[in-house]
């Protein structure tokens, strides 16, 4: 997990201090790497489904498996990103700011990099009924 936070930060925010954007060597700290850990995470854990990995998962071809959970992550977290960027500051006294529009971008954004790494190296380290599978 700790690779899922450090990669994300480092890349986006070596990106926003050569390009100068403040926003982005920020958001590159916190919500790009935060969502890229959370997302490692909980795909992750779910794809291990404590030890023994759901049948359906091993035999579906790698390339359907991944794109299935990258539309599921990044739907999920544009869905957050909208909510938080939209619904939130005209629903409560948090206010609008350019902060918050950032997330529409960076959280399905992160979501889908972090389900597609994390998906694709789990499927290349499983095996089903001794023949690793690909």
């Amino acid at each position: 997990m700790l690779t899922a936070y450090a990669a994300p930060a480092v890349m986006a925010g070596t990106a926003g201090v050569v390009t100068g954007q403040q926003d982005l060597t920020v958001a590159a700290c916190t919500s790009i790497a935060g969502t890229s850990a959370v997302v490692a995470f909980l795909v992750g854990t779910w794809l291990r489904h404590g030890g023994q990995p759901r049948r359906w998962t091993t035999t579906v071809p790698r390339v359907a498996l991944t794109a299935a959970l990258v539309v599921t992550a990044a739907g999920a977290a544009a869905l957050l990103g909208w909510f938080t960027a939209q619904w939130l500051p005209a629903h409560s006294p948090i206010p609008a700011t350019p902060w918050l529009e950032r997330l529409r971008i960076d959280l399905p954004v992160s979501a889908a990099l972090a389900t597609t790494i994390i998906t694709l190296r789990w499927r290349s380290t499983t095996t089903t009924q001794g023949m690793s599978t690909r």
